[in-house]
């Protein structure tokens, strides 16, 4: 279980940052406040748009980030005073972290099974099981540099996984891929589902969160606005679908007309967005 209470992340801004983001104030407070709980055996998703917190959030919890208040138990570790016991239950993957070019996926692989104090037998085992399953086989003397795109993610995937943790949390886990290797990759959360795991995913993708998550959270500008199964969101909205539901939530944080403009932005990506995923299924 990930049991998040009061999170709130405040970054202070240098006067470069300020400029660029054309702001007066010295600090962001990126995470206000967010108070959630993901279960054994659940896909937790944490659903906004780009910007809204989402993965400060998920790097707090994986220990990559300190939150300035409120507290974080993973497994029933203090993320903040049992942090090494919290990370040895936690896989975290996100695009921004890659693996080295010049390395392969067995490689790679079998050396962070060891630095996560694997025998060998079982790194043997977790490889055999994990190369298949993402089929890797044929590609894992490969270079990560010789690999496409799709196949360096599953190579990620894998090696995030090696020591078998009991939370997996993905940072948009299907950004940038292609339909068959988006499929395998919600396959296998929707696997480790069945294994009890706990799944932690975000995204900005409506259709995305409807199929994968059995519960949401919508972060809007650093805040929990809602969580709740997807009929409890869209009860509370008295809405029919997840899209209608997160703009019907979204506009009642609208505060000034540049928040609007960001509303009608956004709403016009989004429709894009969900445009081009349907003609990529076709």
């Amino acid at each position: 279980m990930v049991e998040v209470n009061g999170l709130t992340k405040i970054y202070k801004l240098s006067g470069k940052q300020k400029k660029e983001m054309n702001i007066k104030d010295s600090k962001k407070i990126a995470v206000d406040n967010v108070s959630f709980t993901a279960n054994e055996g659940e896909i937790f998703g944490l659903l906004g748009p780009n910007g809204a917190g989402k993965t400060t959030t998920l790097r707090v919890i994986s220990t990559l980030l300190k939150p300035t208040a409120g507290e974080v138990l993973v497994e029933g570790h203090d993320t903040i005073k049992e942090a090494e016991l919290a990370r040895a239950d936690i896989c975290f993957l996100t695009n921004e972290l890659k693996l080295d070019p010049k390395f392969t996926p067995r490689y790679l692989f079998r050396m962070f099974g060891r630095l996560h104090g694997l025998s060998e037998e079982v790194i043997d085992a977790r490889q055999e099981e994990l190369f298949n399953i993402f089929g890797i086989v044929d590609f894992q003397d490969k270079k990560i540099e010789e690999l496409s795109t799709g196949m360096k993610q599953k190579a990620s995937i894998a090696v995030s996984l090696v020591h078998d943790p009991e939370v997996v949390i993905f940072d948009e886990p299907t950004n940038g891929l292609d339909i068959i290797t988006a499929r395998a990759v919600t396959d296998y959360l929707f696997e480790l589902k069945r294994k009890g795991k706990v799944v932690i995913v975000s995204t900005h993708i409506m259709s995305e969160a409807q199929k994968l998550c059995d519960r949401i959270g919508m972060i809007i500008g650093g805040r929990n606005v809602i969580t709740g199964t997807l009929s409890e969101i869209l009860e509370a909205t008295n809405t029919t679908d997840l899209e209608d539901a997160f703009f019907a939530i979204y506009r009642t944080t609208i505060t000034n007309e540049d928040e609007l403009r960001e509303l009608n932005d956004l709403d016009k990506q989004i429709k894009l967005h969900e445009r081009t995923d349907d003609g990529e299924a076709m």
